[in-house]
Parts: C-alpha cells; structure tokens; sequence
C-alpha cells in the first residue's frame, strides 16, 4: 500500500489546478483527512477520506487510488469517489416585471407592487 502527500494528490486528481494552491488550502485550514486538520505534508491512502473546502463548497471525496503525478481527467476520476453532498435547492421568488416602454408606474401601480413584494 503505497502513501502519497495529501497536496500532491489533491493536484494530481485535479481538485486544484496547482500543486502550491493545494498546499495554501492544506496551510489555511481548508483541508481535513479523516476530520482532522492536514498539512501539506500529511499522507493519504487508500481508504482515507478527504475534505476540501473550494469556493464556498466543500468537496467530499474517498482516496481509491494514490498518484503523484498528474493524469487526464477520466484517470483522475477513478482515483476517487466523490461523496459530497447535493446542495439544497435554491429558492427562487418571483420579480415583478414591467413591458419595455411602458413609463414610470402610476401611483396605484406602486402600491400594488408594494403589496406584492411586501413592504
């Protein structure tokens, strides 16, 4: 069973584009293996799973296989198993729209629309 630096893998499987942008992310805080903190220098094996927070999402992936160098993106898929949550569902709330060219609304108008957004 061969072990492999948590910031080489991250790079190596294509969760950051370079290998001291991982290292950053493993310095500031924003990777865990196997919920604890890891430095760049942490190993990972087979079996450990990794937490890495990327632009306000955190991922989830299984380490299945460990590599040190960069590979194409179907390989690097193999290499884990995503297991990150589905985000929830985004609200969406409705605009009220006016036609194109139809003026400033009228007083009624605006009470109505006040109405609807609520104030």
């Amino acid at each position: 069973m061969e072990s492999v630096r948590v910031d080489t893998w991250l790079w190596a499987v294509r969760l950051v584009k370079t290998r001291p942008e991982a290292a950053a992310g493993c310095r500031g805080g924003h990777v865990r293996v196997n919920g604890r903190p890891a430095k760049p220098s942490t190993v990972v094996v087979p079996g450990d799973e990794v937490r890495f927070r990327v632009a306000g999402t955190t991922r989830v992936v299984e380490v299945t296989d460990t590599i040190r160098k960069r590979v194409g993106a179907a390989v690097a898929a193999t290499c884990m198993i995503d297991r990150t949550p589905k985000p929830p569902p985004e609200v969406v709330v409705p605009v009220a729209k006016r036609e194109r060219g139809a003026g400033r609304p009228t007083k009624r108008e605006r009470r109505v629309l006040d109405q609807f957004r609520g104030q």
